[in-house]
């Protein structure tokens, strides 16, 4: 009854994320060596890509993850920290929105996107990750002009409000 989530194709590809789609999994997290072939899997197993750009960054890799097949696929993109004291040190969300865009070329709102509603999805969360009647109220509201800044300011903290439980 444990749900599926795998880590694969991060040093090489092994069959990781073909083996996580045959088996129903949540997601499937690092990815750098993954090919077309994976991401048409993933997508027809309606699984969610976890880009992890601390442990690309800090293991100095440098195959990036397929990120125009995710995107020519259909499957939703995640982001995370994967914070750790071996391979990712990084537990700054926003750092590693910027990373996401800057190392990997996701767009801002893809980046935004990957941090809220595909990181949920990615979890088997439904009732999370968007701003929606009938969802769960716990968000935070950033003092920005335009939801980039939260992926292009590096260092700055933009918290304004915070609200968890539906309450401020």
């Amino acid at each position: 009854g444990l749900p599926v989530k795998l880590h694969a194709e991060q040093l090489s590809n092994l069959g990781g994320a073909k083996l996580a789609a045959r088996y129903g999994a949540f997601s499937a997290d690092h990815l750098e060596y993954a090919d077309e072939s994976d991401a048409a899997a993933m997508a027809e197993a309606g699984m969610v890509a976890v880009m992890l750009p601390g442990a690309f960054y800090t293991l100095r890799e440098t195959q990036l993850p397929p990120i125009a097949a995710f995107r020519d696929n259909g499957v939703p993109m995640a982001i995370a920290t994967d914070c750790n004291p071996g391979s990712s040190p990084l537990s700054s969300l926003l750092l590693t929105m910027n990373m996401a865009c800057t190392l990997f070329r996701m767009t801002p709102e893809e980046a935004l996107a990957g941090a809220t509603k595909h990181a949920a999805k990615a979890l088997g969360i439904d009732d999370a990750g968007v701003i929606a009647p009938g969802m769960q109220a716990d968000l935070a509201v950033w003092d920005v002009r335009h939801p980039a800044e939260l992926s292009y300011r590096i260092g700055f903290n933009p918290l304004w409000k915070r609200v968890f439980g539906g309450q401020l």
